[in-house]
């Protein structure tokens, strides 16, 4: 036995919705519907006359705390507050060197910039003096495709020691400068421990000292003799 009688109320079988539009001489017109949902009683039904007139004066009491307006922060539109904050990662692409007996591959470094006010890139590779290669702008300012389905790169997909491959080509990107890493420290992002640049085979080939062979001076008092008796001899 119970304390406290329990009621249940019989399982509701109907839910059609009842009728809001009448039509009269051929025309719809709306009507207030009497019943609600599967002809359950309306509360407004249940309410007595005077409960319905003394509706609109009642003052309702607010559940919100007063705002304060001197509290609110002036809006700054984003490319006001990132403008002139550039993100700076190093890295590198792997060149193929066809037909060279002394290279197979060259390391080719570049420097990525990205724009937080409007999430553009642009993409420098360092001149270097008699290179003989186009070096210099690789790609101009503008936001660089992700994929096949129309998304851009943002600052969360770059990262040190991870690959970047932008119009097939595949940069890796070796480390970043002091304020890429405190702005993306603070945003929460973990970063990985820069790389090395490697080495171009080619270009520590050249780097090395070429051997000099010094010629005894018995040698070339002879030279000098065969020369001498050469002209005097033979030319004449």
């Amino acid at each position: 036995t119970f304390d406290t009688p329990v009621s249940f109320l019989p399982p509701k079988s109907a839910f059609h919705r009842p009728q809001t539009l009448g039509y009269r001489n051929g025309y719809a017109l709306p009507r207030r519907p009497t019943v609600g949902i599967g002809q359950s009683p309306l509360i407004s039904a249940q309410l007595r006359l005077q409960e319905i007139n003394d509706l609109p004066l009642q003052d309702p009491e607010p559940s919100y705390e007063t705002y304060d307006m001197g509290q609110c922060e002036d809006f700054i539109p984003a490319h006001v507050a990132l403008d002139k904050k550039v993100l700076r990662f190093y890295g590198y692409f792997t060149e193929d060197v066809l037909y060279s007996p002394e290279e197979h591959f060259r390391i080719r470094p570049v420097v990525l910039y990205y724009y937080l006010e409007d999430d553009t890139v642009c993409l420098i590779e360092p001149a270097v003096e008699n290179s003989g290669i186009p070096q210099g702008k690789r790609i101009k300012r503008q936001r660089l495709p992700k994929n096949e389905f129309g998304a851009f790169y943002t600052w969360t997909d770059l990262n040190v020691a991870t690959d970047l491959e932008v119009y097939g080509v595949k940069y890796r990107i070796t480390d970043c400068d002091a304020f890429t890493k405190e702005f993306l420290t603070s945003e929460g992002i973990v970063l990985n421990e820069p790389e090395p640049l490697p080495s171009d085979p080619y270009s520590e080939h050249r780097a090395k000292p070429r051997p000099c062979f010094t010629t005894p001076s018995d040698i070339k008092l002879c030279i000098m003799y065969y020369f001498i008796f050469k002209k005097i001899f033979f030319d004449n």
